[in-house]
């Protein structure tokens, strides 16, 4: 099979394709063959072990896992003879967080992964697509941030992978919306159902008076202490990045009764139902993938170069097999 592969750590050049075996499934497993996978920053961290408690967690000198890719979406072409949950021919998708594996042609995965069948209204792209900042925002706002109707939230960085599904998982439970982006994503953001747009390169959003129930830092890039005056006084600020201040906002205000500071590795607290919740709000029309752009298997290294120039719309995904659809 052919598989993006790299063996260490660095720019977007030590991806190369190359020839790998194709994988046989386990009594246990189930094989996909992937016909897209998305491309995240999460993605270009592990690539160039940034930060560097990285290679504490996935290879010291080297990366433990040399094909990267964690969101995909694709056919089962083969099952273990244990396997109950999926047959031969099921499209599926889902992510592989602990072992990674969706830049190549084929993944094996464990029955009891966070795999389910794949919404039939959108294509294998937009389902992979989905599987990165849906499943991400879901966590943060339903679980952590317990997102209740009428509440007031910010989503920094709206028009993001994360951000433009949070928008719409926040409108979903009744939110009143402000998004936070670019001149040139804000009507984006809008069709996404923000109520509100703040455009950041006319003004701060910490500095207009107004307050909110929760503040959702989709892309990392703000602070508990600089969002500290726009939060309400129980408020609650989140995080997708887990960076030295956010860590340390979280200790100093985890027994606090007034503001709070929140980080999740929302990718270790997936759960099947969680895939098939988002399955049915894409199917009901209540979210919709947002897709930047789709680059071949082949030029991974330009998917990740765009990525990290920090300006896509939602989600970038490889295309790895013909597929068709939405």
């Amino acid at each position: 099979m052919k598989a993006i592969v790299f063996t260490k750590y660095g720019s977007p050049d030590v991806l190369t394709l190359q020839k790998r075996e194709k994988p046989t499934p386990k009594d246990n497993e189930v094989r996909v063959r992937i016909h897209a996978a998305a491309v995240t920053p999460s993605d270009c961290a592990f690539r160039k072990a940034d930060p560097v408690a990285i290679r504490f967690m996935y290879g010291l000198l080297r990366p433990r896992h040399a094909i990267l890719g964690v969101e995909l979406s694709g056919v089962i072409d083969a099952v273990g003879k244990g396997v109950l949950a999926f047959k031969e021919g099921d499209e599926v998708f889902g992510i592989s967080t602990r072992t990674f594996g969706a830049y190549a042609e084929y993944k094996c995965l464990p029955e009891d992964a966070v795999l389910a069948i794949k919404p039939s209204n959108v294509s294998h792209e937009a389902a992979a697509g989905a599987c990165d900042g849906a499943l991400t925002s879901l966590v943060f706002l339903r679980d952590h941030a317990k997102l209740q109707r009428g509440q007031s939230i910010l989503i920094n960085g709206a028009s993001g992978s994360v951000g433009a599904y949070a928008v719409q998982l926040a409108k979903f439970y009744g939110a009143n919306v402000t998004g936070v982006c670019s001149t040139a994503n804000a009507e984006l953001v809008r069709s996404l159902g923000a109520n509100h747009v703040i455009d950041y390169t006319k003004a701060d959003f910490t500095k207009r008076g107004q307050t909110y129930d929760v503040i959702f830092d989709a892309i990392g890039r703000s602070s508990f202490s600089h969002c500290r005056d726009a939060l309400a006084p129980r408020g609650i600020y989140l995080s997708t990045v887990p960076s030295p201040a956010i860590l340390l906002s979280m200790l100093r205000t985890a027994r606090s009764s007034g503001k709070k500071a929140i980080f999740v590795a929302a990718g270790l607290r997936q759960q099947r139902v969680n895939l098939d919740f988002l399955r049915e709000l894409i199917e009901d029309g209540q979210i919709r993938p947002v897709i930047d752009r789709l680059y071949p298997l082949e030029q991974a290294a330009d998917a990740h170069r765009y990525v990290e120039t920090g300006r896509k719309k939602g989600n970038v995904i490889l295309t790895i097999a013909p597929t068709s659809g939405v």
